[in-house]
């Protein structure tokens, strides 16, 4: 069975990038794509609050216009998230990729990403949304939430699609680090790519046996990987080897243990993956 992607686009900037992304993994592991618009009722217009003194027949007949736009607006949401979906499904033909269905739902995006994740295999998000900027000092508001209520890997898109040829994977021996290893190992995705695996702090005979162990399973699945321990704070010695090592794809656990756990959902992992000017696929 064909495995199958969740691609949330919300007609940002980012959303290109989602699509791209998708294209490039469905081009590799022959996935399906699902392309996802969700509505938002908060950016519905507010019920309005209308007692007081406006005289009875002024403001039925204001009840009556306000209802009506109510209507336009809900129609007009319907018809832009259609336009959001087509347009993407377009740039992922152009892609080459042409298994894609569209669906558009109303209600929160994290309710939908939980009741839809279980058929697919990843999720797909921009690193913003269409309420950041693109100089915004925040990550998109619901990709924290995404993240914390999935159980499926997660791929953050950075601003623009580049080709990956190259992966790093940050590993702590956390069980999330872990599974992100056995992940690249065995993942078709990842086949053919050069793979770094990285830890950070003192190197011991325990970290080298670790990162010997990481390595062992990647070997396994066919990649020849390197294996380095980085001196300094994680965040920032991660940073440097995306930098300097030609990295095109991070890869590491949501949740870890030791320094590298404040790297996901908290204050250091959302400053890197803001700053990181690359993908990043979050493992659970």
């Amino acid at each position: 069975m064909s495995p199958t992607l969740m691609a949330l686009v919300d007609g940002s900037a980012y959303s290109e990038s989602v699509c791209r992304h998708a294209a490039w993994i469905a081009r590799r592991t022959g996935a399906q794509v699902k392309l996802y618009h969700v509505l938002d009722p908060r950016r519905t217009p507010a019920q309005r609050d209308l007692s007081g003194s406006i005289k009875l027949g002024a403001r039925s007949d204001l009840l009556e216009k306000l209802s009506a736009l109510d209507e336009q607006h809900a129609r007009l949401s319907q018809a832009h998230g259609r336009a959001i979906l087509e347009d993407a499904r377009a740039l992922m033909a152009g892609d080459g990729v042409e298994d894609v269905v569209t669906r558009l739902r109303s209600g929160d995006i994290v309710e939908t990403v939980a009741a839809k994740e279980g058929a697919a295999d990843m999720i797909l998000i921009g690193k913003r949304g269409e309420a950041a900027g693109l100089e915004a000092p925040h990550l998109g508001s619901n990709f924290e939430r995404i993240v914390r209520a999935s159980h499926k890997p997660v791929f953050v898109a950075n601003r623009a699609f580049r080709p990956i040829s190259r992966v790093l994977i940050a590993y702590d021996g956390g069980v999330s680090s872990m599974k992100a290893v056995d992940y690249v190992a065995r993942n078709p995705l990842f086949a053919g790519l050069d793979v770094v695996v990285a830890t950070a702090g003192a190197e011991t005979g325990q970290t080298r046996r670790a990162l010997d162990d990481a390595r062992a399973t990647l070997e396994a699945g066919g990649h020849a990987a390197e294996a380095h321990v980085l001196r300094g704070h994680p965040g920032k010695a991660l940073g440097e080897v995306v930098e300097q090592g030609g990295i095109d794809l991070l890869v590491m656990g949501a949740y870890g243990h030791s320094r590298i756990r404040t790297l996901v959902i908290g204050s250091t992992t959302t400053e890197m993956i803001r700053s990181c000017r690359i993908p990043v696929v979050l493992m659970r």
